[in-house]
């Protein structure tokens, strides 16, 4: 009897631990969400937001580390990212603007890429003045140029220079929780 017991206890816990352990590689390479901390996305994204995070939109990683197993895809311009950000422990939402090979320039919060005005098809905010300018520079292999979209009040790219595209965790794909409803407003 007591021994019964002692199995169905051990059963029990081998359970719940395998159950976390699933769960946990789940949100660490398949998707996850995350609470947007800053107005740095304003007015695409906003402060105290939920996103949705696909974290296997460019490739499967090995569970809680940063290798990767397989790469299907490179983030591209216009993405919405989640990404480790090069100057702290945070995650930082933005969204790159510029790949690598591609020449960019930043005026007044204004991009152009290759020439080219950004294809503006997000909002952004550039008041007061759209933050530092930047370039023109060609964007190094394995880089990507990332900014928020609200120009005049985001620490990204043109504070922290270019990032590691193998920081990038996955593509935000969308707010699933505004002040307090559940939404879904695609990114």
């Amino acid at each position: 009897m007591i021994q019964s017991k002692r199995r169905r206890w051990f059963r029990e816990v081998v359970s719940w631990l395998a159950f976390g352990a699933a769960l946990t590689v789940a949100r660490a390479s398949f998707a996850d969400h995350y609470r947007v901390p800053s107005g740095s996305m304003e007015p695409t994204v906003e402060v105290g937001d939920h996103i949705f995070v696909a974290k296997a939109s460019y490739g499967f990683r090995v569970p809680l580390t940063d290798a990767w197993l397989v790469r299907w895809s490179e983030p591209k311009p216009g993405d919405v990212v989640v990404l480790e950000s090069p100057e702290s422990d945070q995650i930082l939402l933005k969204r790159v603007v510029a790949v690598a090979g591609q020449r960019v320039e930043v005026r007044g919060g204004r991009v152009r890429v290759d020439g080219r005005p950004e294809a503006e098809s997000h909002p952004i905010q550039i008041e007061p003045t759209g933050g530092p300018d930047l370039g023109p520079v060609v964007v190094p292999p394995d880089k990507v140029l990332v900014l928020g979209d609200n120009r005049g009040n985001s620490r990204d790219g043109r504070y922290f220079g270019f990032v590691d595209r193998a920081t990038i965790l996955g593509r935000a794909e969308a707010v699933v929780a505004r002040g307090g409803d559940v939404v879904w407003r695609s990114l």
